[in-house]
């Protein structure tokens, strides 16, 4: 089998018709790379050159054999382009888990930049909740998780994204809701839209701790599966809600039916990042310095 060292020496007597030139442009010594042409002859049972004194020729053997050295050579080189370019980042599939807010903020801005910074890169997208993610990667279905997780568990990275604020999504004609700030002790006993925490573990504990740093435990009328459905349960007039700030500033508002309001006192809650540390794709590496990116530069 031809290696791609012999085809680059034999490319590059084809090409220079001289030992001397040709092992100057390899920087190596002329004595080897004539022995390395000899030993390439004599495996393949054919003179490849024709060799005077005064000059040097491609034999008919040698003309057929330099056309697939360039190609070998060439394959050689995008391979470890190609590798080099994975190893980096810049190309390759990214597989990311996210909870549905994180498809309004921060995931289209974090892909505007992939996008930009590497094009060759495939992104592939998988909505989860913040329980599964774990599973998800350690089971090695998906590179990275964009979740609502309280706990780190052991062996896996973390980074956060967002903290932002729970609001209080209230229906449009709930005019006995105040619009400025609401303090959640005066709507405990409103009909709410719950969120059940078989559902999402770690968001309804989330939501069950903002109650009870407020004193209150809401009557639970409706359940929902997801955040948007329980927007959508808002709309419907039927109760209110606690969502991220996320759902009132990035496209989760039911057009006109629904408004948010905020709430009185500390009320935050997180999304993070999370994958595994030593399994890691190139690409997370890439996805998080778009994160750090996007959050350094200027509004």
């Amino acid at each position: 089998m031809l290696e791609v060292r012999e085809a680059r020496y034999f490319l590059a007597v084809a090409e220079e018709l001289h030992f001397g030139r040709a092992a100057e442009r390899l920087h190596m010594s002329q004595p080897p790379l004539s022995q390395a042409i000899r030993a390439l002859e004599r495996r393949l049972d054919a003179p490849l050159l024709l060799r005077t004194t005064r000059s040097v020729a491609l034999t008919p053997v040698g003309e057929v054999l330099v056309d697939h050295c360039r190609r070998l050579i060439n394959i050689a080189d995008e391979a470890e382009q190609d590798a080099r370019d994975a190893a980096a980042g810049h190309v390759g599939r990214l597989r990311i888990g996210a909870v549905t807010s994180a498809f309004f903020d921060p995931l289209p801005r974090l892909l505007a930049a992939l996008r930009q910074q590497r094009p060759g890169l495939e992104v592939v997208l998988t909505e989860l909740d913040s329980h599964d993610a774990v599973r998800a990667l350690r089971e090695h279905s998906i590179d990275v998780a964009l979740v609502r997780r309280l706990a780190t568990p052991p062996g896996i990275a973390r980074r956060t994204l967002l903290e932002e604020h729970f609001t209080l999504a209230v229906p449009t004609d709930w005019h006995h809701v105040p619009e400025d700030v609401v303090d959640l002790a005066t709507v405990a006993d409103e009909p709410w839209v719950w969120l059940p925490r078989p559902i999402s573990p770690d968001y309804h504990d989330q939501v069950v701790a903002c109650c009870r740093r407020a004193g209150i435990s809401p009557t639970v009328t409706n359940t929902a599966d997801s955040i948007l459905s329980q927007l959508a349960m808002v709309a419907c007039g039927i109760g209110l809600a606690l969502v991220p700030a996320s759902a009132a500033s990035h496209g989760l508002r039911p057009e006109g039916r629904v408004r948010f309001v905020p709430i009185k006192g500390p009320t935050s809650i997180e999304l993070a990042a999370l994958w595994l540390p030593d399994a890691v794709n190139p690409a997370v590496d890439a996805l998080l310095d778009a994160e750090r990116l996007t959050n350094e530069a200027p509004d």
